[in-house]
């Protein structure tokens, strides 16, 4: 039986909320603490109302006493004079989605008791209850609405029946086998790889009856109805192994069992990686459709994806934004004139258009500011979903060319809180480079002090530290500490030669431009050279390593899921694709692999006392690395400590250990970079 729970939708008969509330008035602000880790609201994925009247988006909050998080709807009308919450209930609502007509709003949420997956459920715009309308047992992971509104377009992850059965019987028997036989056979979150796969479905809203697109032993992702509603596109790599590549590509599909799919897209790049998350779009004609072709396979993630339009019959493919800059989510205007879409440039994300037909690239806002996701009507207005260094995510109205604040959940927040400054600095790296980063000053700075200071090294590689708001950086100045950032060769935002200048070569160029960072800050008088901190997660862990390994000034390093023997990683995380692309197989190139894993075959050369971390369960960057480096230090008498998240992935998504981790990094830090005054030694030795 269908269970059906209340929610507020009756907007007109609700009370009135200002989105755009006033800043509180406050006598004093303070400093930011631990305790606003769990104040701070999450806002995500606004989508805009057909007729633009409302926007709907996700409000995510934390829970530290159930020790969880929750994702909430929301909805702020277009002149940001109401506000409503939609959803109250314990379990999170995500992806929001207008109908066509704009009557319904659809979301994916696992809310029943029994439920353990996402589903689709369906919000009436007049009031009323929520219905969950899809019941798959390996769970909805994505949907859209046909824009005649009487289907949806559903990709479903296959049930696993040994796991089900295992459950409903409650065994508590020896657990079977786990038999592999798939080239890649690991992933994150995932576990291990067998033949269960993702498919795409068409599910009939008034019959409440779904049909398979698409059988076989492949993944589909990313679906985008035609315009006319009688095809599909979506993205899928095939093949006979599909495994042992990486080259996605654009398929065609009739919306009705049986039908073949068609390849669209033939070139030997990534051609809609799942990772962007940005869905192929059809022309409002339904001749062309949008979509992100990649580089050369051999480049993985260091290639740029720009903007291209390929013929929905199939045909050349063409460059809209000849930019040498990664681009997001693309979007046709309601005349087919022109294409929305993001561009990731130097610190910035930003929106822009360019000609549907090919031309000069038109920035909407110049703001040194990181736009993460955005939406528009039919009628042309514009929402957005946008951080800067001092105000976390929050939606904005697009008008003329302005941003119009929409719903700003943490501006009550902000007001009580004295924040450090952030700026953007520029600097040159030991062979001439010019390199670009952040400096954060602790609130209350004073000019002329010296002060300890933390190098923060972001993962990826192929990523980059932007101006949007990060509470690890704020909590560190806020405790008295310089924060420098700064994005070295090998990062995005500055073109495909600037990412590949670390191919198959981590930690030296790139391990140089971190270190010319912190000679930046101690140059300019603002950090005491004495008292230097570094730290990072993922490949910001890995590259701290490195750093270690060659550079003796540093006090004390934070290194969060990361590795040094690389050759550890061979087989045992999930880049086996990524390793053999850019170093060959281990048998083959054997002196490759050894170069990059100094940090490890070298360890008697770190002196600087080193927190290692990772989640129990992490299959991206598996624990048995960060064991390993622990295990170095401890053999070589430097002080270490190892700190194991049960039953967490590459990221730590439980409050608590959030939390906790945030609270080591301090420790850590305090512990040997800032020095002990006599009262507080003399209380250390009275307890």
């Amino acid at each position: 039986m269908k269970r059906r729970l209340k929610f507020i939708f009756a907007f007109l008969l609700l009370p009135t909320l200002l989105a755009s509330a006033s800043i509180v008035q406050t006598s004093a602000k303070r400093l930011l603490t631990l305790d606003d880790l769990a104040a701070f609201r999450d806002v995500n994925d606004p989508q805009i109302s057909p007729d633009g009247a409302w926007v709907a988006y996700t409000v995510g909050t934390i829970d530290m006493k159930e020790d969880k998080k929750n994702s909430d709807l929301w909805m702020t009308s277009w002149d940001g004079a109401k506000t409503v919450q939609l959803t109250f209930t314990k379990e999170s609502e995500s992806s929001p989605r207008w109908s066509p007509d704009g009557k319904y709003l659809a979301f994916l949420s696992s809310r029943t008791v029994e439920e353990e997956t996402d589903q689709v459920w369906l919000m009436n715009r007049d009031g009323g209850e929520a219905e969950k309308i899809t019941d798959f047992k390996g769970g909805v992971n994505d949907y859209v609405w046909s824009p005649d509104g009487k289907r949806l377009a559903l990709i479903i992850a296959d049930p696993d029946s040994e796991a089900i059965a295992a459950k409903d019987k409650a065994e508590k028997k020896t657990p079977k086998p786990i038999v592999i036989d798939r080239f890649q056979f690991k992933q994150d979150e995932v576990g291990y790889l067998r033949h269960l796969r993702q498919h795409l479905y068409v599910f009939d809203l008034a019959a409440h009856k779904a049909e398979l697109l698409t059988p076989g032993d492949y993944d589909e992702y990313l679906p985008a109805w035609s315009p006319d509603n009688s095809s599909i596109v979506f993205v899928s790599k095939r093949g006979p192994d599909p495994d042992r590549h990486d080259n996605y590509d654009l398929y065609v599909i009739e919306a009705k069992a049986g039908a073949t799919p068609r390849q669209l897209t033939t070139s030997e790049g990534t051609d809609c990686h799942p990772d962007w998350e940005s869905r192929p779009a059809w022309s409002p004609d339904g001749k062309f459709i949008a979509y992100l072709q990649g580089g050369p396979q051999k480049l993985i993630y260091y290639a740029v994806y720009q903007l291209t339009v390929i013929p929905a019959a199939g045909g050349a493919a063409k460059l809209v934004a000849p930019l040498d800059r990664n681009m997001y989510k693309p979007q046709w205007s309601a005349d087919g004139s022109t294409i929305y879409f993001l561009v990731e440039d130097d610190r910035t994300t930003l929106l822009a258009k360019a000609p549907a037909a090919g031309g000069n690239v038109e920035r909407l806002i110049n703001e040194r500011r990181e736009i993460s996701d955005f939406d528009f009507s039919p009628n042309g207005k514009i929402v957005l979903l946008s951080s800067q260094p001092q105000e976390p995510h929050e939606v904005f109205t697009l008008d003329n060319n302005t941003l119009r604040p929409l719903a700003r959940k943490n501006v009550a927040l902000l007001a009580k809180l004295k924040l450090g400054a952030v700026e953007e600095i520029s600097f040159k790296s030991k062979d001439g480079m010019v390199i670009n980063g952040f400096v954060v000053k602790p609130p209350d700075y004073v000019v002329g002090k010296k002060y300890p200071a933390i190098l923060r090294i972001h993962g990826g590689p192929v990523s980059q530290f932007g101006n949007e708001f990060m509470f690890d950086w704020q909590l560190f100045a806020a405790r008295g500490y310089i924060v420098v950032g700064c994005n070295p060769r090998g990062s995005s935002g500055r073109g495909e030669k600037f990412s590949t200048e670390i191919y198959a070569d981590w930690g030296t160029k790139d391990a140089q431009d971190v270190l010319a960072a912190v000679d930046y800050v101690v140059a300019k008088g603002i950090a005491d050279p004495q008292r230097l901190g570094v730290g990072g997660w993922s490949y910001g862990g890995m590259l701290t390593n490195y750093v270690i390994a060659q550079d003796t000034r540093f006090k004390a390093a934070v290194s969060g899921s990361s590795i040094s023997n690389i050759l550890a990683g061979y087989g045992t995380d999930q880049y086996i694709r990524e390793y053999e692309y850019e170093l060959g197989t281990p048998w083959r190139n054997l002196d490759a692999w050894l170069r990059i894993s100094f940090p490890f075959l070298h360890a008697d050369r770190i002196v600087t006392p080193t927190l290692f971390l990772c989640g129990q369960d992490d299959f991206n960057v598996p624990l048995l690395n960060s064991e390993q480096m622990y295990q170095a230090l401890r053999s070589l008498g430097i002080d270490t400590q190892l700190v194991i998240y049960p039953g967490q992935y590459h990221g730590i998504t439980r409050p608590s250990y959030q939390r906790d981790r945030l609270e080591r990094y301090l420790a850590w830090y305090d512990k040997y970079l800032v020095p002990k005054t006599a009262s507080s030694k003399a209380a250390e030795g009275s307890n």
